[in-house]
């Protein structure tokens, strides 16, 4: 599965020593969203959220089946069952009708949240509060991929609630890169989306590398 290539840039700045165990993590989050894409029939993403669920439990203590996704996840030793939470952050989108505030708390939670506790602890950081800006970051996110105008409304309302000017240390800038275009992306809102790896897209995270902010 490829990265996006916001992604894909903040990786370029991570150690190559945790380079892709971090890939490998990301490559899940991907895959999950894949899932959902379109959302055209409910029930199949259930299910195939379900599968990915009980393969996720399975890999701590099951050798991987030939899926390159999960493969990544076993060879990097990565907690496979605690992942395997992040599907249930994927599958609350899946329920009938708009998602209420509280269902895209959950969401940001168990999809953005746990993103980034994973991540920070790859890149080996200080501890820092990185799932309040996990959290901005999936609603962010889901309200640039949102073909629904409504949804895309509510989940930057939510994403306000989570924003934070804290200065982030070195070693978590890549996941900061990532934060800081949530922000931009709150600061445009719905109508003025931008493609990932946009030029000015990339001048901000170069500008969170360089100062944390």
């Amino acid at each position: 599965m490829i990265l996006d290539a916001d992604r894909r840039l903040a990786l370029a700045y991570v150690p190559a020593a945790s380079r892709p165990a971090l890939a490998a993590l990301w490559r899940l989050d991907v895959t999950l969203g894949a899932v959902l894409a379109g959302r055209r029939d409910r029930q199949i993403g259930r299910i195939r959220l379900a599968w990915w669920r009980e393969a996720l439990a399975r890999l701590d203590r099951e050798p991987a089946p030939p899926e390159p996704v999960l493969r990544g996840i076993a060879a990097y030793a990565l907690p496979a069952a605690e992942l395997a939470g992040m599907t249930d952050g994927w599958e609350v989108l899946l329920a009938e009708g708009p998602p209420s505030a509280a269902a895209l708390e959950a969401y940001a939670a168990a999809r953005g949240g746990a993103l980034f506790r994973h991540s920070a602890r790859l890149l080996g950081g200080p501890d820092f509060p990185v799932e309040g800006a996990g959290r901005l970051w999936a609603l962010a996110d889901l309200a640039r991929r949102s073909a629904d105008p409504g949804e895309a409304r509510a989940a930057l309302a939510a994403a306000s609630r989570h924003v934070e000017d804290s200065k982030w240390p070195r070693p978590l800038r890549p996941l900061g890169m990532l934060a800081a275009l949530a922000r931009r992306d709150l600061a445009r809102g719905p109508d003025r989306r931008e493609r990932p790896g946009a030029p000015a897209r990339m001048i901000r995270m170069l500008r969170h590398r360089l100062t944390g902010n």
